[in-house]
């Protein structure tokens, strides 16, 4: 059997192709004989997609059951043509009894009323009934059956916010994006690593509900705790995450201590270690995109600090292009690594840390990726200072196009690599 909002919408498509054949008794038949073959349920249904009332739907259902007992054939006949309405008879429309009755709710529903001090909804929900009451106040008679009618008639419907908005919008937002294609691209053809870098949202470690559903007996969900409140002795997980572009392969750190530039640098050499020096042994430079915030933002000084120590120790220069402000979704780590470790996990409580490596390392997608992750158990206090005198040691050197964001840490000396 179809579900009820296809056969919702296959009976409205019939009763508009019908519209101008039958006449009000074939209409109340043709809609109480699709009630029927709906079953349980089906007066409803078809009441929404034909826009007749439940009682004229039912009265259909008892002729056709005969309930109605007729004495005779010419009785029958003659109750037949009775029943057929002449053109314009029986009730009023809604428009015809109150003409002004939509424009009146269509300046109630506009969503720039919100706000509006002369709006009679001001912060208030636009429920059927809030109209309704709102709508009889200002002197129409009307019901929240009617007001949900209209509101169908005029192209209304529930709608949930959308999230579009990335926030301010740089005049050299686009430069910015062809600038880092540019250098990725240069760094990808002479065989040096680009990663893209990333914190994903921190994680309540315990039997806690997590978003999505999983197949399971039926009846015999898993039980997760009512109240999302920190578990002291198991904390929160912190998963940074690093994305090689080239490989289509992925590191992510799950720290139990702070999100800091030491904990995003560390994850990153940890990388390096396991993945990195294997993949690019010939490596002259390694590229970082990351977001202009958090732990690996553009302004924050602990951040190149700590890539200068990692220079250092590789021997090599690191390159770092940040993504223009209120463009962090747009992050390539952002879309293909955590958006598929968060349908991996999905409708599972993450009770530890080891089970949340468990289910990041077991993450892969269509397009072959592959995931190794490990706990990082070091701790990283905050509010950690970085003087002017320090910022002066650093090999830092800025590019002529936006320096803030894009910029080069040269090695001050060579070490070993790691």
């Amino acid at each position: 059997m179809l579900p009820i909002g296809s056969m919702v919408n296959s009976i409205t498509n019939r009763f508009s192709f019908l519209k101008g054949v039958f006449n009000e008794r074939c209409r109340r038949l043709l809609a109480a004989a699709e009630a029927k073959s709906i079953g349980r349920g089906g007066v409803s249904a078809v009441a929404r997609a034909t826009g007749m009332s439940r009682q004229v739907i039912t009265a259909g259902i008892a002729e056709l059951e005969g309930r109605k007992q007729i004495e005779s054939e010419q009785d029958d006949a003659d109750s037949y043509s009775s029943r057929i309405r002449r053109s314009g008879g029986g009730r009023k429309s809604v428009d015809e009894k109150d003409p002004h009755l939509r424009e009146a709710l269509k300046k109630l529903i506009e969503s720039s009323t919100r706000g509006d001090p002369e709006s009679a909804l001001l912060w208030t929900s636009k429920s059927l009934r809030h109209l309704a009451q709102e709508l009889t106040n200002q002197g129409h008679k009307v019901s929240y059956v009617i007001v949900r009618k209209l509101l169908k008639e005029m192209g209304y419907s529930l709608q949930a916010n959308q999230k579009t908005r990335e926030g301010g919008d740089h005049p050299d937002r686009n430069a910015q994006f062809e600038f880092i294609n540019e250098r990725c691209r240069e760094h990808q053809n002479a065989n040096n690593p680009v990663i893209s870098v990333d914190t994903k949202k921190k994680e309540l470690v315990g039997d806690f509900k997590n978003a999505g559903r999983e197949y399971a007996p039926k009846g015999c969900p898993e039980e997760v705790r009512v109240h999302d409140f920190l578990i002291p002795e198991l904390g929160k997980a912190n998963p940074y995450g690093v994305y090689d572009i080239a490989n289509n392969s992925a590191w992510v750190s799950v720290g139990t201590d702070h999100d800091t530039s030491a904990f995003a640098v560390e994850a990153i050499r940890r990388w390096w270690k396991e993945m990195g020096c294997h993949l690019y042994p010939n490596a002259k430079c390694l590229q970082i995109t990351a977001d202009g915030g958090g732990s690996n933002g553009s302004r924050v000084r602990l951040w190149k600090v700590e890539l200068q120590q990692l220079s250092d120790k590789l021997g090599i220069p690191i390159e770092i292009c940040h993504l223009p402000p209120g463009t962090s979704k747009w992050n390539k780590i952002e879309h293909r690594l955590f958006s598929f470790i968060s349908m991996n996990w999905r409708g599972r409580p993450l009770v530890s840390h080891e089970v949340i490596v468990s289910l990041i390392k077991a993450t892969t997608n269509k397009s072959g990726l592959y995931v190794d992750a490990d706990i990082d158990n070091s701790e990283y206090p905050t509010g950690k200072k970085i003087s002017d005198e320090m910022m002066t040691q650093l090999n830092l050197i800025k590019n002529d196009f936006h320096g803030e964001w894009n910029y080069r840490i040269e090695p001050r000396q060579l070490q070993f690599k790691l």
